[in-house]
């Protein structure tokens, strides 16, 4: 018989394994069709999950986070006002997708 091993997904440190870590911080902070080149860079990325946590948990008002622009976490947050912690919704998320 074989222990199964679970790994948590989830990363709290989780600034310096963001794709966009490198580079210039102004480019996901535009408006209008820029936010589209934005949101491509976290398409691919790594921990997007923590990163739309963080934004959602403390209302960040600009910029695209987590792959969602400033009007699409507020839409989310209007939609899903019982969400008291985006960090625990997405990481049981995750932690549900892995097994």
């Amino acid at each position: 018989m074989s222990a199964v091993i679970m790994v948590d997904p989830w990363v709290d440190e989780w600034a310096s394994q963001a794709k966009c870590s490198g580079q210039d911080p102004d480019a996901l902070f535009v408006r209008g069709k820029a936010q589209h080149d934005a949101k491509a860079v976290c398409k691919t990325c790594p921990v997007l999950a923590q990163c739309l946590a963080e934004a959602l948990d403390n209302r960040t008002e600009f910029g695209v986070w987590g792959g969602m622009t400033e009007r699409e976490r507020r839409a989310l947050l209007r939609k899903r006002p019982d969400i008291t912690s985006w960090k625990s919704a997405l990481k049981a998320g995750m932690a549900a997708q892995a097994r």
